[in-house]
């Protein structure tokens, strides 16, 4: 039984409806250990029946039987596992691919099979070595001669171990001295066991066969043996496993092309990472703008602690006073821990040595609410001593020397009515022993003190409710702003920290989000320059496409191959950016820590995986297209492409 059959091979092409046939009916066997030449002039046929033969052209009429099985040639998965495991390509223009050595084009077919790396290494070096090739291994192709080159590409048909060795014009490019040396190789393939068909219009070449197959217009004219062919048994050796295209063999050949395409590629991926650095760093700002002026005010007041006021018509003063029962009805609420009634005076006047100091803002009573760590210098009042603001009251005393007011004597006076409506003025005598940056600040045994002693009708005006955690200020709030008085109506209304640091937070995140969004159109830009790569690697290596389809590589395998390309690119940017941002971070932070003692850029874990998930998507996204057009190539177009 012959191993190769031609059962009725016919074939034609269409031009609108006329009909143009090509193969007209061909019925050939061929056996291992054969040397066949099909000759004859261009346009005969013999190409479109290698094709056939090699399993690349699937639209025919006939069958082609190979060990005595009928290969399917509308089955694509079955056609590459028979390229991959049976046929092996030599090329008339060599076909090899220019950014890999040829040590590497060679372990493209073995990177088809189940060796290892090291014994994939091995037989590539040994079957370089064997065509001539030994000084010439980490070489790439475009150092080599055109001799040269053809032994690479029989190197590389031989390393899968193939049963059928196709070779389309294999001497056409060479001089008479590589054609001999190429021929006497096929030749001793044939020697081998295996079955050599080579196509050509050269009689030359076909008489150095086993058999002369002529073809003209379409059929076998004239069938000549020159000789029996060579004995096959040493084809029955065992043989290499094939399987389907490594993936990480997919990932080097990504890697390859990028360091070999470097100079463009690093100009795309330096637009990209130009991307992902702008839309870190504007994250990284938010976080730390946020983060700062958090810590600003929560140094000056305590996120636990929530002010509390009386809800008045404002026809009433008295209406807005704090009484026992309301810092009862406040205490009562869930979450809460503690309520303490406080006093806050909107302006007063102050006397320091010979200075008057009229209409300073804000005078109140010490509650939970005060941080230790708001006092800029100084510490906390106690009896008849008084915390100042620095602007309003040390700086209006002394701007030069305003630190000099702690440990002064400062008259504090206050507008206010007694019980008959007159009005009386509050004076004391206290002790500076501080100042902070916003209001000034006295105990509520002091400012009652001095308010009994002018007689004055002023009572308590807020509370200070402190929350048991954090986490349930906002609960708390909700409560307390649910509280009604005696006549059904809303009680208090509330702020706090708490609700300031929300407003900020929501300010800054928006501003930051805006910011990046802004710097994110580079990267829309970096997507559309990984398409237009990724369509410009297609269109620069549709013949190696082809190649890959005929050596056996799956549809699926060229997609990965370009998709791998871009995610590289992204991948790099991504690091690149990250990097990039980082150091910024650093130097930014390094800066300005002299002057503001807080990292003011802060990059977080979640804004890291954020760029890297971006620049994945944005590569997949850009290489989808592209990618797929290159797996839906034809492969006969394709290794037909200049």
């Amino acid at each position: 039984m012959a191993f190769l059959e031609l059962k009725n091979i016919r074939k034609s092409y269409y031009l609108g409806k006329t009909e143009f046939p090509v193969l007209k009916g061909i019925n050939l066997n061929f056996e291992l250990g054969e040397f066949v030449s099909i000759l004859g002039e261009s346009g005969g046929g013999k190409s479109t029946l290698m094709n056939i033969i090699g399993g690349l052209d699937r639209k025919f009429d006939g069958e082609v039987v190979v060990n005595g099985e009928t290969l399917d040639h509308k089955q694509e998965k079955k056609l590459d596992v028979y390229r991959r495991k049976t046929v092996g390509y030599i090329f008339q223009s060599f076909n090899l691919i220019n950014y890999q050595t040829n040590l590497q084009n060679v372990e493209t077919s073995l990177n088809m099979t189940t060796l290892t790396a090291v014994e994939r290494k091995q037989r590539a070096t040994e079957l370089l070595k064997q065509v001539g090739l030994g000084e010439h291994i980490n070489k790439y192709p475009g150092q080599l001669s055109g001799g040269q080159k053809q032994r690479v590409a029989i190197a590389r048909a031989l390393a899968a171990d193939p049963d059928v060795m196709i070779a389309d014009e294999p001497t056409g490019a060479l001089d008479s001295v590589n054609t001999t040396e190429v021929l006497e190789l096929l030749n001793q393939i044939a020697k081998e066991g295996k079955l050599v068909i080579v196509v050509t219009h050269s009689q030359a070449v076909a008489d150095y066969g086993t058999r002369i197959l002529h073809m003209a217009d379409g059929v076998i004219d004239e069938e000549i043996q020159l000789k029996d062919k060579y004995d096959a048994e040493a084809n029955k050796a065992a043989r290499l496993t094939s399987k389907p295209l490594k993936g990480g063999a997919l990932w080097k050949m990504a890697f390859d092309h990028l360091k070999f395409k470097k100079g463009q590629n690093i100009l795309i991926t330096l637009g990209s990472a130009i991307g992902i650095f702008s839309v870190m760093l504007f994250l990284g700002l938010g976080n730390g703008i946020q983060g700062y002026i958090s810590s600003q005010v929560t140094d000056m007041v305590n996120p636990q602690v929530i002010q509390i006021s009386k809800k008045t018509n404002g026809k009433n003063p008295q209406a807005a006073d704090i009484t026992t029962a309301d810092v009862n009805q406040v205490k009562s609420v869930k979450n809460i821990k503690s309520a303490t009634a406080g006093f806050y005076i909107p302006t007063f006047t102050a006397k320091v040595e010979n200075k008057t100091i009229n209409n300073i803002q804000l005078i109140q009573t010490v509650t939970p609410a005060v941080q230790k760590s708001g006092i800029t210098k100084g510490h906390m009042p106690g009896k008849n001593e008084i915390v100042v603001d620095s602007g309003s009251v040390a700086q209006a005393w002394n701007k030069k020397n305003y630190k000099k007011i702690i440990g002064k004597t400062i008259t504090v006076q206050i507008q206010a009515m007694d019980k008959q409506g007159k009005p009386v003025m509050a004076s004391r005598k206290l002790k500076v022993v501080g100042y902070q940056t916003i209001g000034s600040l006295v105990t509520k045994a002091t400012m009652t003190s001095m308010l009994k002693g002018a007689k004055a009708d002023v009572q308590p005006n807020f509370i200070a409710a402190k929350v048991n955690t954090v986490d349930n200020v906002k609960v708390a709030t909700k409560a307390v702003k649910g509280l009604t008085n005696a006549h059904g109506k809303k009680a208090f209304s509330v702020s706090g920290a708490g609700a300031i640091l929300d407003t900020i937070k929501t300010i800054t995140s928006l501003a930051s989000y805006v910011l990046a969004a802004i710097a994110g159109i580079s990267l829309l830009v970096s997507a559309l320059m990984i398409i237009v790569t990724t369509y410009m690697s297609v269109a620069e290596r549709t013949k190696e496409i082809g190649v890959l389809r005929a050596l056996g590589a799956r549809a699926k395998d060229v997609r990965k191959l370009f998709t791998n390309e871009a995610l590289l690119i992204g991948g790099i940017s991504a690091v690149t950016g990250l990097i990039a941002a980082y150091a910024v971070e650093l130097i930014m932070n390094t800066a300005l820590h002299g002057m503001i003692k807080y990292s003011i850029v802060q990059i977080s874990v979640g804004n890291v995986a954020f760029a890297i998930i971006i620049a994945i998507v944005i590569a997949l996204l850009a290489s989808f297209v592209p990618s797929r057009k290159a797996a839906k190539l034809n492969t006969i177009d394709a290794l037909a492409a200049d």
